[in-house]
């Protein structure tokens, strides 16, 4: 929106010309939907709580995390209003890779959002039944692949590249489709399965998000992109924008969400923000370097898979409870220990998922 605004006043003073810049506005995005965040989380804590709008915590679950009971939830309704509002301002609105991410991220967070509201409603943890929740997932990744791969302007656009190993890649064709459409849904499942503890989903997102914004730059800029041997997507620079939003949302969310947190994100956070990691990974050709770098979100995930399967194959349990960070907390560890060191994981593998721009 401002975009326009500043290219029209441009042609009368010189100096606007400067919000053409993406590194520019992208510092414009983090600091606004971080004083989105910043400003409107302790009248939407304060409101939630008048309301009664509080979690419901699982009977099997940690005895510790029973204390948590009725604390305000659905705090990632406000991380979706400041990337929303941000974007709009900051981003370039004739760009529909922004639409795209728009689209995932908004509509896979309506579903978190109907999830969390029958939640609460009825007074459990259960929810929207998987089935549902799975379906309506499912649908918005289809469409976003489907316009992904209609879009395409070239093959770069629907191949898939392998991290270090610059001649590995393969030209997937229409199996793009339900490529990206598995990135996107497991990635917003693994998010959320691991918004369990304070902070802990949060700040791996935020630090990831940064990452894919460094690969959207670079991505962007056929100079660059030349140089570092990765793909030249045009257009997609735009997508730096979009992920300085997460990153100052982000930031201003973790705020609250601190251990001892005043708010959780809910549903409504957790499914949007792993969605939306998952669509940009997609549109910057780095699916494989997010699996690196949200390590922590795929462990969570697999954590979850080898339990369940375990138990119906062999009626035993690997891990004492999963996801894996409840397994280390009956293993004795506080709470802001496994936050932390989680995050220290998550710092290592970013920084190894950025070393591989320039290990080719």
């Amino acid at each position: 929106m401002l975009v326009a605004l500043a290219e029209w006043l441009s042609e009368s003073y010189s100096f606007f010309n400067v919000f053409q810049y993406i590194t520019l506005r992208s510092i414009m995005a983090v600091l606004t939907a971080l004083g989105i965040s910043l400003v409107l989380a302790p009248l939407m804590i304060r409101r939630l709580t008048e309301l009664k709008i509080g979690q419901s915590i699982r009977d099997d679950g940690p005895q510790s995390h029973l204390v948590k009971a009725g604390t305000p939830t659905m705090g990632g309704a406000l991380i979706l209003l400041a990337i929303a509002v941000s974007t709009l301002l900051w981003g370039d609105l004739s760009n529909h890779y922004i639409w795209i991410v728009l689209f995932v991220t908004l509509g896979s967070g309506l579903v978190g959002g109907i999830d969390d509201y029958i939640k609460l409603k009825y007074g459990n943890s259960k929810g929207l039944s998987a089935k549902i929740k799975y379906l309506s997932l499912s649908l918005i990744a289809f469409i976003a692949a489907t316009i992904l791969f209609i879009t395409a302007n070239s093959n770069i656009e629907t191949t898939l590249y392998f991290p270090v190993f610059k001649d590995w890649f393969w030209d997937m064709g229409w199996l793009f489709i339900p490529w990206t459409y598995l990135v996107i849904v497991g990635s917003s499942n693994a998010v959320n399965l691991t918004d369990g503890l304070d902070g802990l989903a949060i700040m791996p997102t935020i630090m990831v998000a940064a990452a894919l914004g460094v690969f959207a730059y670079l991505t962007g800029n056929i100079v660059f992109a030349g140089y570092l041997g990765i793909p030249y997507v045009h257009n997609v620079g735009e997508i730096t924008i979009f992920c300085g939003t997460i990153f100052g949302a982000g930031l201003g969310f973790l705020w609250f969400n601190s251990y001892p947190a005043q708010v959780f994100m809910g549903d409504v956070g957790a499914l949007a923000l792993g969605a939306a990691l998952g669509v940009i990974a997609v549109v910057v050709r780095q699916e494989i370097v997010l699996a690196v770098m949200g390590g922590v979100f795929v462990m969570e995930a697999v954590s979850v898979i080898l339990q369940v399967a375990s138990f119906k194959v062999t009626g035993r349990r690997i891990f004492r409870m999963a996801p894996i960070h409840h397994h280390f907390e009956l293993k004795g560890w506080a709470e802001p220990k496994v936050i932390v060191r989680f995050w220290i994981i998550t710092i290592v593998l970013v920084l190894i998922g950025l070393a591989t721009l320039k290990v080719r």
